[in-house]
């Protein structure tokens, strides 16, 4: 049969990432609310979820959903430059602007969709992007779609950013400067001061993926909001599914920058627009992200209770690692902690570099302080392997 060689391809693939620890099962799970989940026949607490602030289950979230399904339909129907821009498209772009400080935003369909098609919107044969070496996939992604020059500087390292545009900011035409503001595997945040300082000095555009810092840190604006006074980033990139609950994710800048992306941003132009209950429920998640301060910072509260109470440095966000080294300990460890009733996801490569896989808990809003003393009390209870691997990327 035709096929046969194709199967064939799979299961070599699938057999080699078995031996290595490295296979993946998407496991059906029932998210019960902000923290409980069930799998399979076993109640569970996630500690792995992205949803810091408990807002996808929301009653104002879940309202305006339904209350847009009920006057707009399911679907956007299109592209957003054929028929799919509903008006509600605009009055989440406002809103996130003004959260930002910047003229304008432009909504995207995922995170990844953003980064793949903004920067390619900005750069190209002849440019330069130099991405931190710890950027998100996407981040690369984008890099490679733009056909420019791609380099890496040292995670969170100013300084060989600078060595770096200095030897070779002259060569190229426009040059992109891309880092995180909370990287998602260490939950430690970038230099955004000094990263955007060497940016200008060097003219340089400093993009910031602020997908796991927007909605808990400065108030809730994001990463930048941490700095007084906060830095000039003229590129803000964030996510609406992590700490916003829904799903997407945008870029707020300049006018003519998102002008641009309206029509430039192959993975805004060419792609069905979001349904108009994601963006409705989007708005009345920044209402809330705007309103209750409160719950803005108990992610970090709780991250921060847990460290205490394990011995890890004071974290930076609310995701907090520890680093096992192993793939199958890092394996054990997780089947261990879900024995005691807790959900924590292992980490491992290609996600993470081979030898640092990891246990990533990520603090939300609605975890309790029993919860967390009681997950505590688990992971100080672990056998786990002898190993100089630090404990933490922060």
């Amino acid at each position: 049969m035709s096929n046969e060689s194709l199967d064939w391809f799979a299961h070599a693939k699938l057999d080699r990432l078995t031996a290595l620890g490295l296979r993946r099962s998407v496991i059906d799970t029932e998210r019960k609310d902000g923290v409980h989940i069930r799998r399979g026949e076993r109640d569970m607490v996630s500690f792995s979820c992205n949803d810091y602030l408990g807002l996808t289950h929301h009653p104002a979230v879940q309202a305006a959903a339904m209350d847009a399904v009920a006057a707009h339909g399911a679907g956007a129907g299109a592209s957003r430059l054929i028929t799919g821009n509903h008006d509600l498209y605009g009055i989440l772009e406002a809103r996130l602007a003004a959260l930002k400080g910047t003229e304008a935003a432009c909504v995207f369909g995922s995170g990844y969709m953003a980064n793949s098609g903004i920067l390619p919107a900005l750069a190209g044969p002849g440019d330069l992007i130099v991405i931190d070496a710890l950027g998100h996939a996407s981040m690369n992604m984008g890099a490679r779609a733009a056909r420019a020059e791609i380099k890496t500087f040292r995670h969170n390292d100013a300084e060989d950013l600078s060595a770096l545009l200095t030897e070779n900011r002259k060569t190229y035409g426009n040059c992109l400067v891309v880092t995180e503001g909370v990287f998602s595997m260490d939950g430690d945040r970038a230099p955004i001061d000094r990263l955007a300082a060497v940016a200008a000095d060097n003219d340089a555009w400093l993009m910031v993926d602020d997908a796991h810092g927007f909605g808990v840190l400065g108030g809730g604006r994001g990463t930048a909001w941490e700095f007084d006074p906060h830095p000039d980033v003229p590129l803000q990139m964030g996510t609406l599914s992590k700490a916003v609950g829904v799903y997407g994710a945008f870029l707020c800048a300049s006018a003519p920058v998102i002008e641009l992306m309206k029509n430039r941003a192959r993975s805004l132009v060419y792609t069905t627009a979001l349904p108009p209950a994601v963006i409705a429920s989007c708005i009345a998640a920044v209402d809330i992200i705007e309103t209750d301060s409160e719950r803005v910072v108990r992610p970090l509260q709780n991250a921060q209770a847990f460290c205490d109470a394990v011995g890890l440095p004071n974290p930076e966000s609310p995701i907090v690692p520890l680093v096992i080294g192993a793939e199958q300990a890092a394996l054990d460890a997780s089947a261990a902690l879900e024995d005691e009733g807790f959900l924590v996801t292992p980490i491992r490569p290609p996600t993470v570099p081979a030898g640092t896989s990891r246990l990533r808990f990520t603090f939300s809003a609605e975890h309790t302080p029993a919860q967390v003393v009681a997950l505590a009390d688990s992971v100080n209870g672990l056998s786990l392997p002898d190993n100089d691997m630090p404990v933490t990327g922060a």
